[in-house]
């Protein structure tokens, strides 16, 4: 049987990049190499939607995530952060670990928050300078509406920097940073971008870079100073992964190949299918504002976790992914980010029916199926 992922990261690569990232080792000091920087650092600004800097750290998205906390944090500054799942949460631990004081947000899992809520608190708190927020929780496949976020807070405090987690976002929901104001996003190489995990793409607007140009970083490994730096003279300022770097050159060429309002579109399409198909099995969606990177689901009473990923994962070769922290063994996770299309929505819809069939679990056969095909078919460009 053939193995077909579906999870939120890593996600599958396609053959071509597998093939390409497969040639001959290069040396990263050299003009072979610079050549992928260059065309990367270009056709990142695409991506995220910006005429700033792009930088490319060798790290999963959490490097990312530390190097801004590290590097942009100044002492005598405070932050605020949203805390509406497992990613929301880790801003709060870095900037702990960091000491950076700091203010969170709590919001109940599934649910996102809104500008009045960080503009309560930031009139509480003079001393707060930026904002940490996710787009995309993908512990909870939960989208906050980032560009309203920024817009409301930046209308009642225009000092403030809002800074984003666009880890299970970027290539899967509308992001335009530099139309929408923000400062800073963090993306990871195993999600929109399609290739293995190992690196980081941190986007920072000119002014945050000012800031951060005045500031030595906390992080030696991930000081932006230096990757920032090394980036005006198309290097690096330590080894790179340099086959995931050509990997992601021929990434970004096939995302420009689509367009960005295709991919938009595409995993717009993709996500509704798969809530369609769900919930005429009957099962209950987790999120009250979907993600289009991801689908989290509810159990159905009496059908155990371990059992059902089990028939998946062993019958069908299917890998989804769990529930975390309180809702492991509670809900599962379906991926419809990077490279798919319509028809792997409706192979894993079938998966999802013989295993609720295997765990004895009533439903009318074929009707999730149906409906993601309906809606798939309703939509086709």
């Amino acid at each position: 049987m053939r193995p077909r992922l579906f999870t939120p990261g890593p996600t599958p690569v396609p053959e071509s990049i597998q093939l390409a990232m497969a040639q001959p080792m290069i040396h990263h000091r050299n003009e072979d190499f610079q050549a992928y920087l260059t065309v990367c650092h270009d056709k990142l600004k695409l991506l995220f939607q910006t005429s700033s800097p792009v930088v490319i750290l060798s790290g999963s998205g959490t490097s990312g995530m530390e190097s801004l906390v590290s590097s942009v944090m100044p002492d005598g500054e405070e932050a605020v952060f949203v805390n509406g799942g497992k990613f929301g949460e880790r801003w709060g631990e870095l900037l702990a670990h960091y000491q950076v004081p700091h203010v969170e947000i709590t919001k109940t899992w599934g649910v996102p928050v809104t500008a009045d809520e960080i503009i309560a608190v930031i009139k509480t708190n003079p001393k707060i300078t930026t904002v940490f927020l996710t787009h995309s929780e993908t512990s909870t496949g939960t989208f906050t509406d980032i560009k309203s976020v920024t817009a409301g807070v930046k209308s009642a405090f225009p000092h403030i920097k809002v800074i984003v987690d666009g880890i299970t976002s970027v290539g899967s929901h509308e992001l335009r940073m530099d139309e929408w104001g923000i400062d800073a996003v963090v993306t990871g190489s195993q999600k929109g971008l399609m290739i293995p995990p190992g690196l980081a793409l941190v986007a920072v607007q000119q002014s945050m870079i000012e800031k951060i140009k005045t500031l030595k970083s906390k992080s030696f490994y991930l000081s932006l100073q230096d990757a920032l730096k090394s980036q005006e003279a198309n290097d690096t300022p330590w080894t790179p992964a340099v086959s995931l770097i050509i990997g992601l050159k021929y990434a970004l060429e096939l995302i420009e190949k689509e367009g960005m309002e295709a991919v938009w579109k595409r995993h717009s399409r993709l996500g509704e299918s798969v809530r369609r198909g769900v919930t005429a099995l009957g099962l209950r969606l987790f999120s009250t504002s979907p993600s289009n990177a991801v689908t989290p689901v509810y159990l159905p009473e009496g059908v155990d976790w371990k059992s059902f990923n089990g028939n998946l994962k062993k019958k069908d070769g299917i890998t989804i992914a769990g529930g975390q922290g309180p809702y492991t063994g509670k809900i599962f996770r379906i991926s419809h980010l990077g490279y798919y299309d319509d028809f792997d929505m409706i192979t894993v819809m079938a998966g999802i029916e013989r295993s609720l069939k295997s765990c004895k679990y009533p439903f009318t056969t074929g009707a999730g199926v149906a409906a993601t095909h309906q809606y798939l078919m309703e939509t086709l460009g």
